[in-house]
């Protein structure tokens, strides 16, 4: 469990992707299956109505998703995430939707009694479970098989780009020596570690692309260190200098943005920082 979660999960798409999903998911839950009663609170009112009002009520409680991921953003810059700090993260998200809905369903009783609340705030957590859990888990689903799909590249294509260009590209080996990719230097975005591997971000026809390689970092950047323009800034990243578009600097904890709108921030450590700044300001 104190594995870090896959860094692709944390790109601003997949973020904006997972909101999306849940969102429309949400919307059709209570709807359809009108899980929390709700219809009983508003059995007056014609369905037009009720999904409009059931829609803002969805939108409201997506809020709560909203902010805990630009939370989650502002706090993968700066730290790694590790598989059970990310299951307590969600578990939050359901907790705090799950009181939100529990709250708005107690609003036409003006006393409740506590038996009540608890009774009505287990049955919003189960429900905000199914809400919550089926969209993130194909979202993750889906992740997983585009990244496996982007891992694929038949190793022909590989090859005719090796005999091809020769020396203009860059060659990323598995801890074997075997090679795995092949690209040229401007498809190479950066690299990042978590635990026996790394993972090879890069564009292939015009698309964001991941490649997972059993290889240390260490290893990697000594094969690349002929290559100027590949810096290591942090002991988990390894940056393309030239795809490097903004540095944000806000005390002592420093971050790169990149030319890529669908990355994540990558953070730039004390012990890397001056030898980065010199080799970027090369390129500025």
């Amino acid at each position: 469990m104190n594995t870090k979660i896959p860094s692709y999960l944390f790109e601003k798409a997949n973020i904006n992707r997972l909101i999306l999903v849940t969102t429309i998911f949400a919307l059709l839950f209570i709807n359809i299956y009108e899980p929390f009663g709700s219809l009983v609170l508003f059995r007056t009112i014609s369905e037009f109505k009720y999904f409009f009002l059931s829609s803002v009520i969805i939108l409201n409680g997506m809020m709560i998703i909203v902010l805990s991921r630009l939370l989650m953003l502002d706090f993968v810059k700066k730290h790694s995430v590790t598989y059970l700090q990310y299951s307590f993260w969600v578990l939050a998200e359901i907790l705090g939707m799950s009181l939100f809905f529990t709250l708005f369903t107690g609003l036409d009783q003006e006393e409740r009694l506590d038996r009540d609340f608890i009774d009505a705030f287990n049955r919003s957590v189960l429900n905000t479970c199914i809400v919550l859990l089926m969209p993130y888990t194909s979202i993750w689903l889906y992740s997983w098989l585009h990244r496996k799909k982007a891992n694929s590249i038949p190793k022909s294509t590989l090859e005719s780009q090796v005999v091809k260009l020769e020396d203009n590209l860059i060659v990323i080996p598995d801890e074997k020596g075997d090679m795995r990719i092949a690209l040229l230097p401007d498809n190479l975005l950066y690299i990042d570690a978590s635990d026996k591997f790394i993972t090879i971000h890069y564009t292939f026809q015009e698309r964001l692309s991941h490649l997972l390689i059993r290889n240390s970092i260490d290893k990697v950047y000594r094969i690349l260190s002929d290559n100027s323009q590949l810096m290591r800034c942090h002991k988990d990243f390894i940056v393309n200098v030239e795809k490097v578009k903004v540095l944000h600097k806000n005390n002592d904890e420093v971050t790169i943005q990149l030319d890529d709108a669908n990355t994540a921030d990558i953070p730039v450590s004390k012990t890397y920082y001056d030898e980065f700044i010199a080799r970027l300001s090369d390129y500025s």
